[in-house]
């Protein structure tokens, strides 16, 4: 399956700086054919409308960084599923591990927020993975397993095919350090063999498993060299469009 790259801008770029990046990525994967991957650019709410127009028609789709779980109601600052899609979002990032830490999200609540994309005809980006504590406890399995079953409760065999699995590892997100190849090899077959368990072997082959933790030019080609990995979650990185299309390059090799 192609690679999937994802640029997660978190709390980055305002409407000008963003229309000039979305711009800027259009006219060199035109201009070079990238068709060897899907690329995804999630920039903050306040740009995600100013950055579909000018990816509108492009092979680059739109994504949102975060959403809530209700489709509308006296919830003051937040922005549900049907609002992203009016706005032309394909992707919505789950359960990222800062919206774990900072903003204390269960694994219940990350539920209820992929059933709602799911709702919507979008596709999840489910973010699960270790933090460093857990990480040197030796129980990444056993953590991947309880977020993979409280995540995916209540979904079934055909929406499940439209989410997009991010193995990220918070001990290896803006800290310096970096999961090798073979761990994140080996986390990724995991996943897949929980999938195929959960589901069945079709599912488990088709479903996407992409990595996110520190991706750089640097790394990007060692780690998309393996069939297990399909793709990056990219962050930092994905800023300088200098940088993230070496990533997007890095996927080809």
């Amino acid at each position: 399956m192609r690679k999937l790259i994802v640029a997660n801008w978190k709390m980055n770029k305002g409407i000008v700086q963003s229309q000039q990046f979305a711009e800027e990525l259009r006219e060199y994967t035109e201009k070079h054919k990238i068709t060897h991957c899907e690329i995804v650019i999630c920039p903050p709410y306040t740009s995600l409308e100013a950055v579909h127009r000018k990816l509108d028609g492009s092979s680059i789709a739109v994504g949102a960084q975060n959403v809530f779980y209700e489709t509308s109601g006296a919830f003051t600052g937040e922005v549900s599923a049907g609002m992203l899609k009016s706005c032309g979002c394909e992707y919505v990032i789950t359960g990222h591990s800062e919206r774990r830490s900072y903003f204390h999200e269960t694994d219940a609540i990350i539920n209820k927020k992929v059933m709602a994309v799911l709702d919507e005809g979008l596709k999840p980006i489910l973010c699960i993975g270790e933090t460093l504590q857990e990480h040197e406890d030796k129980i990444t399995e056993a953590v991947i397993e309880e977020q993979i079953n409280h995540c995916l409760a209540h979904i079934d065999s055909d929406s499940v095919r439209n989410i997009v699995i991010a193995y990220e590892p918070v001990w290896a997100i803006g800290t310096g350090k970096n999961a090798t190849p073979h761990q994140v090899e080996h986390a990724h077959n995991f996943i897949r063999r929980k999938i195929k368990k959960i589901y069945n072997e079709d599912v488990a082959n088709n479903i996407r498993i992409i990595y996110g933790g520190s991706i750089t030019p640097d790394n990007a080609s060692d780690l998309f060299s393996s069939n297990t990995i399909n793709g990056g979650l990219v962050g930092g990185a994905s800023l300088e469009l200098e940088s993230f299309i070496q990533i997007i390059n890095s996927a080809k090799k």
